[in-house]
């Protein structure tokens, strides 16, 4: 990102085209069909303020991706214990609520899946950093299982394919935790 004294005119611009990015996504389907023009019209803004801001579209993909993973992260560096965990879902319910809107826009585009990659990664490796020590079976195995059924979920539930809130899948998410790595029936 190119910003770097940001003040109100400039929060205010950067929001405008994240916003008007995730609308284009969502309507588009697919991050290789949008343009810089698209999205200038789109947010009301000149070609010039969107390059004060980012270079490419990429980037503002980039942006969404970096802040929701800091958000996931650090909530997960205050875990100190296993009870701590539904602590964390519910953090992640809060966070996602918080944005539901852009999310939603986002979240069903064709594109997400770079995005839950790179996701995924972070969120199985801190899990792993978290769990290591508690001589789980397979943690290698459930780790990956686990994340990547909670983002499916996610991302369905943000599509609109499935009839569950997002307080019946992180229900789920914290009862499939204590079932897979605390052995909790």
């Amino acid at each position: 990102m190119k910003v770097k004294g940001v003040n109100a005119s400039s929060r205010k611009t950067k929001e405008k085209i994240r916003h008007a990015f995730a609308e284009l996504l969502s309507e588009k389907k697919s991050l290789n069909k949008l343009t810089v023009t698209d999205l200038v019209l789109k947010a009301d803004i000149t070609r010039s303020a969107f390059y004060t801001h980012y270079d490419n579209l990429y980037e503002i993909a980039k942006d969404f991706q970096e802040e929701t993973l800091s958000v996931f992260v650090e909530n997960m560096k205050k875990l100190q214990s296993f009870e701590d965990m539904n602590l964390y879902f519910d953090e992640i319910k809060n966070y996602l609520e918080e944005n539901e809107e852009i999310y939603t826009m986002i979240l069903s585009s064709k594109d997400p899946l770079l995005f839950i990659e790179s996701f995924s990664k972070v969120i199985s490796k801190n899990l792993y950093d978290v769990l290591k020590y508690k001589n789980i079976e397979n943690l290698e195995f459930h780790i990956p299982f686990f994340v990547d059924g909670c983002m499916h979920l996610i991302i369905r539930h943000y599509r609109k394919e499935i009839p569950y809130s997002l307080d019946d899948i992180i229900h789920y998410m914290k009862y499939m935790f204590k079932r897979l790595f605390l052995n909790i029936r």
